[in-house]
C-alpha cells in the first residue's frame, strides 16, 4: 500500500479493528472509520481515526455517501459481523435489499463477495485486511514448547479434510476432534462457541462408557480459496482459554492465512495451558 492516501476501515467487533486501525495511523494512513453499530467498540472513538461514522449493519447506501464525501477511494474490512445477525437482526437499505435478493447462496463470502464488487463499481477498491498485519499471520512450523502427540496428528489430519471439505461451501472454519471423530463443526455460531460446544458434549459422555478420550483437537482453516480482504481466520488468547476450559489440548492452523490476534501472549498462553499449536501450509 502506498503512503499519504486515506484509508477506509469498515469496522466489525473484537481487536481486529483496533490493531489494523493503530497499523495504518503508525504508517501514516488518514484513516475513516465505519463502524457498525451493533458490532463494534464504542473505545474506536479514541484511537487516532481522522473521523469515525457510525452506521447499522444494513445500510450499504449509507456506506457508500460516507466513503464518497470523504474522499475514500480504497477500504478494508476487519472484525467480525456475526453471521445470524446478518439474516436476523438487520434492517436492510434498498441497495443492500436488492442485493440479498439476487444471491443464490447466502453464506459470508457470497454476501461480502457481492458487497466488495458494489463498492468497486462505486469506485472504492477494498483491499486485503492482513496488509498491514503481516507480522501478525502465524508462521509454520510448531510454535509451542510441546509438539502436538501422536493422536492429535491422527486428529489433525482429520480435521482438516473434514474442515477442507466444509470450506468449499462456506460452511464454517473450525472443527473440534476427538479420537478421529468429528464432534462439532463451525456454523453461524462462530469458533468460541463450536469450541464451547464441543466442550459440553464431551462433558456429557459417561466416562465409563464413552470409547473416546475426553482431550480435544481444534482445527481453524482458511478456506480453500480463501479472499484475505474479509473473513480471515483468526486467534486470540480468548480462543486459548475456551479451549483449556473446554478441554482441548491441541491447535491446528494454516500457516500465513490466519492472524494471531494478540501476538506471541497467544503462544505464551497456550504454552501456561499445555496447549500444543502448529501451524502447517496451507496447501496441506
Amino acid at each position: 500500500m502506498a503512503l499519504s492516501q486515506k484509508l477506509g476501515l469498515i469496522a466489525g467487533n473484537g481487536r481486529f479493528p483496533f490493531l489494523v486501525l493503530d497499523a495504518a495511523c503508525a504508517q501514516g494512513y488518514e484513516v475513516v472509520v465505519a463502524a457498525i453499530k451493533e458490532e463494534t467498540f464504542p473505545e474506536i472513538e479514541s484511537r487516532g481515526a481522522a473521523a469515525v461514522h457510525w452506521l447499522s449493519l444494513g445500510e450499504l447506501s449509507k456506506l457508500i455517501e460516507t466513503f464518497h464525501r470523504e474522499g475514500v477511494t480504497r477500504a478494508v474490512m476487519a472484525g467480525q459481523v456475526k453471521h445470524k445477525q446478518i439474516f436476523s437482526s438487520v434492517r436492510p437499505d434498498w441497495r443492500l435489499a436488492k442485493l440479498l435478493f439476487s444471491l443464490t447462496t447466502r453464506n459470508t463470502d457470497a454476501l461480502l463477495g457481492a458487497v466488495a464488487r458494489v463498492l468497486a463499481d462505486e469506485g472504492i477498491a477494498l483491499e486485503d485486511s492482513t496488509a498491514l498485519l503481516e507480522p501478525l499471520l502465524v508462521k509454520p512450523g510448531v510454535l509451542t514448547k510441546r509438539a502436538p502427540s501422536g493422536q492429535e496428528r491422527k486428529n489433525i489430519d482429520y480435521g482438516r479434510m473434514v474442515a477442507r471439505g466444509l470450506g468449499q461451501f462456506d460452511i464454517g472454519q473450525t472443527v473440534v476432534v476427538a479420537e478421529n471423530a468429528c464432534v462439532a463443526v463451525e456454523a453461524m455460531e462462530g469458533t468460541d462457541a463450536t469450541i464451547e460446544r464441543a466442550g459440553q458434549i464431551m462433558a456429557s459422555l459417561d466416562p465409563g462408557k464413552s470409547a473416546l478420550a475426553r482431550s480435544l483437537t481444534v482445527v481453524k482453516i482458511a478456506k480453500p480459496k480463501q479472499d484475505m480482504r474479509f473473513d480471515v481466520p483468526v486467534v486470540g488468547a480468548k480462543t486459548i482459554e475456551v479451549m483449556r476450559k473446554a478441554g482441548a489440548t491441541c491447535l491446528a492452523l494454516d500457516a500465513g492465512k490466519c492472524l494471531l490476534l494478540d501476538g506471541d501472549a497467544v503462544i505464551h498462553a497456550a504454552d501456561d495451558a499445555g496447549i500444543a499449536v502448529l501451524a502447517d501450509s496451507a496447501d496441506v
